[in-house]
């Protein structure tokens, strides 16, 4: 008579269940530690375009982020320079904003006598101010700075050296540029005298030229918003001129009432003037080389 096989029976995985609690906690623990803490968006955003990149099928370029993304943000890696940059903003009320964008951090100053009349030659307030910001964003960074200059919509004199808006704008920017590069390295190289002399500080280091770039934008930013506003404008005269044919106003209020829009025109346009009385400054998320 043949033996009887004797059925095989798997071992008792008993220690899967310690391995599970332990897996367990190791995942609790590591969400307390994300819960904690603080998401950078600079990081967040090379995370995003990284995994995008390969799952697109699209190679890195500069129109997708491309260099500009290996750097992080200003505002999010160095909060000191941040707080002293909103502590001047608070001084300045309201004439300073920063903003942060995709390519970088935007220092936005404005509806300040930045420049001489149709002129690129900056004032003493100017100085004094782009000297307090000069001396944080460049001397805290490495990193690409673009200076943009601007002008309204006023023609320059005859008699001027500019051909053009176009090019008093640029001209404002590349006299930011060699404010920085020039005036305030000097004044800087005297006040930290004592580090170069140490070899703590380097101004040949932060203020080289080669990190700095010119931009003009003429005049077209405010010639967009003027033409805005006339459109606007003009509709409001459409409808005052349809209540006069209608009978709902009489001819002196008529005159009035494009007599007040008239006003309404030249108040805005004013200030549409005195907000591009304006510099902006960019630094950018690419590194200098």
């Amino acid at each position: 008579m043949p033996r009887k096989k004797k059925s095989y029976e798997a071992p008792k995985a008993s220690w899967l269940t310690t391995y599970g609690d332990m897996v367990t906690l190791l995942l609790t623990f590591f969400v307390l530690l994300f819960s904690m803490s603080t998401i950078s968006p600079g990081k967040f955003q090379q995370i995003v375009v990284g995994l995008r990149s390969p799952l697109t099928g699209l190679p890195p370029s500069v129109l997708t982020g491309g260099k500009s993304l290996a750097e992080e943000p200003l505002i999010t890696s160095k909060r000191g320079v941040y707080e002293e940059l909103m502590r001047i903003a608070e001084e300045y009320k309201g004439k300073i904003t920063v903003q942060e964008k995709d390519e970088g951090t935007v220092i936005i100053m404005q509806d300040m006598a930045f420049f001489e009349p149709a002129s690129a030659k900056l004032t003493v307030e100017a100085k004094e101010l782009l000297g307090r910001i000069g001396a944080i964003v460049i001397e805290h960074t490495m990193n690409v700075i673009n200076v943009y200059g601007y002008a309204d919509d006023r023609p320059v004199p005859a008699d001027s050296i500019y051909v053009s808006n176009w090019h008093l704008s640029s001209a404002r920017a590349a006299s930011v540029i060699q404010f920085f590069t020039d005036e305030l390295k000097r004044r800087r190289s005297i006040e930290r005298l004592a580090d170069v002399r140490a070899g703590r500080f380097d101004p040949d280091y932060f203020y080289d030229p080669q990190r700095f770039y010119p931009i003009g934008m003429g005049d077209w930013p405010i010639r967009k918003e003027i033409e805005a506003l006339q459109k606007e404008i003009e509709i409001e005269r459409n409808l005052v001129l349809e209540r006069f044919k209608a009978g709902e106003i009489s001819a002196s209020q008529y005159t009035a009432s494009l007599n007040e829009l008239e006003r309404r025109y030249e108040a805005r346009l004013n200030q549409l003037r005195n907000v591009y009385r304006r510099i902006d400054i960019l630094i950018k998320r690419e590194r200098a080389k």
